[in-house]
């Protein structure tokens, strides 16, 4: 009866951490969601005061050294969205785990302002990405994501 009785406690305890789990799963997630939707399609950036942790750091290779939280990812989503006033991140792919985030999505947007030195084309994009987000208490802490570039200046007419 104590084998039995045992077996139930460690099976429900089980039970416990496997829903912990997935609460932090899903909470990531709608982070993520939330990410893409608010603050790059829709360009709201007070939402990143929410999303960011205040110590937040950006690893992309092509924003060297950037502030850390959110101060330091405003005017960069700022620039996108004055060069492509239309952008848009699709969601293809959402990996998550209790402390971190993996999404694939596809950037599409036209650019009719210059964007870091690059001046407005009027032309189309549909750029492949992958982003890792570090995510702990509720927060994105780092962030890294590597973008098909090669692609992007092609389709922007920079590269032949």
């Amino acid at each position: 009866m104590r084998l039995v009785a045992a077996s139930i406690v460690f099976g429900l305890s089980a039970l416990c951490v496997s829903f912990s789990g997935t609460s932090h799963e899903a909470q990531n997630k709608k982070i993520i969601q939330r990410y893409y939707g608010e603050v790059w399609n829709q360009g709201r950036l007070g939402v990143l005061d929410e999303l960011l942790d205040p110590q937040y750091i950006n690893h992309t290779p092509s924003v060297p050294n950037p502030p850390a939280g959110p101060a330091g990812l405003k005017p960069i989503v700022a620039a996108i969205r004055r060069a492509f006033p239309d952008l848009h991140y699709e969601i293809k792919d959402i990996v998550v785990n209790d402390s971190m985030a993996v999404a694939r999505v596809v950037m599409t947007g036209t650019q009719l302002d210059s964007l870091f030195n690059l001046p407005p084309t009027g032309r189309k994009i549909r750029v492949n990405q992958m982003n890792i987000e570090k995510v702990r208490n509720g927060k994105i802490v780092e962030h890294w994501r590597v973008t098909d570039e090669l692609t992007l200046m092609k389709q922007l007419g920079f590269v032949p």
